[in-house]
């Protein structure tokens, strides 16, 4: 069997096509095949697949792209393993090639783009991308539920967003509010595409659903004038956006019981390292402290009664303080 025969099975079998991530799949899978598609599976060796990481490399892939097609086809490997397609020895050799990124948080970024670099990205942005970008920035949700979701999971009526088990990265269904902001563009959406039947995506480009929009990206950040790319000082690219609701969620006094909801974070580890401090927390804090100060200074002299009195028990509001931008 060779790997493009494997990869073929691979890809029809039911479970995995009902997987959020199924078109990723699809991706990693091909760029491997066009090396080692016509190669026997136990043909392919260890150093093979350290060659495939080196070449990669070399084409200026990142290490978390790299890693990931990899693990692709260590799934594929695996699967076959467990239907008895191909044997222990082969499996090793797949299960033996080691992640680029061997720390886990290696690969985690801290890019929070403010209001009115959101504002600049969506006013250069196509039409067909405006309301995917719309959808991550006010909902937190991942590109791939983004791209996949369909009209029956999203009720105008209801105002909420339903992502079932399939449809996440962690396999557990959540529901996601649907602000004004974001109503209004769904709205739009709804009668640039239909939603008969439901089934269809809600994003379409051409009449088909988007898989990648990468390029679309590119040209918006060029027009905007910020810098694209994970390896760019001060680069975006669309995850991002789900570092930025995060963080204005915890800007805007929300819970991060809500927030975890939403997003469907399932660790405060990991929500924390979504919620980026910025010198406007900073700012807010330090004036915090001088208002605490300035409260102690004037009771020095009071009595208990009159330090009572004069305590306030109203917290100033951090969106007032920072500004539109900084509490958004």
């Amino acid at each position: 069997m060779t790997f493009q025969d494997l990869t073929d099975w691979f890809l029809k079998l039911d479970y995995v096509k009902a997987k959020a991530y199924y078109w990723v799949l699809q991706i990693h899978l091909k760029k491997f095949n066009k090396l080692f598609g016509n190669t026997p599976v136990d043909q392919i060796k260890h150093s093979d697949l350290e060659n495939f990481k080196s070449k990669r490399k070399a084409e200026g892939k990142a290490p978390s792209t790299i890693d990931q097609e990899v693990m692709a086809v260590r799934a594929a490997i695996t699967a076959a393993y467990k239907d008895k397609k191909v044997g222990s020895d082969t499996l090793m050799t797949f299960r033996g090639v080691e992640r680029l990124l061997k720390n886990k948080n290696s690969n985690a970024r801290d890019r929070v783009i403010s209001r009115s670099e959101y504002e600049n990205l969506f006013k250069n942005a196509a039409p067909h991308l405006k309301p995917i970008l719309a959808t991550g920035y006010y909902t937190g949700m991942r590109e791939g539920e983004i791209l996949s979701l369909t009209w029956d999971k999203v009720s105008l009526q209801d105002r909420i967003i339903r992502l079932k088990v399939g449809d996440t990265k962690d396999r557990e269904a959540r529901i996601i509010p649907i602000g004004d902001e974001l109503y209004s563009i769904l709205e739009d959406q709804s009668k640039v595409v239909p939603k008969e039947p439901e089934e269809t995506h809600v994003f379409l480009y051409k009449g088909k659903p988007i898989r990648d929009i990468r390029t679309g990206l590119k040209d918006a950040c060029k027009g905007a004038g910020i810098a694209y790319g994970r390896f760019k000082d001060g680069g975006f690219v669309f995850h991002d956006l789900r570092h930025t609701f995060v963080t204005n969620m915890r800007k805007a006094g929300m819970h991060d019981g809500v927030t975890m909801g939403i997003t469907g974070h399932s660790t405060e580890e990991m929500r924390k390292r979504y919620d980026r401090i910025d010198l406007d927390d900073l700012r807010y804090g330090i004036r915090g402290l001088e208002g605490f100060l300035r409260n102690v200074n004037q009771n020095v002299n009071k009595t208990p009664s009159e330090q009572e009195k004069g305590v306030s028990l109203e917290s100033p509001n951090p969106l007032k303080s920072l500004g539109a931008e900084g509490g958004t």
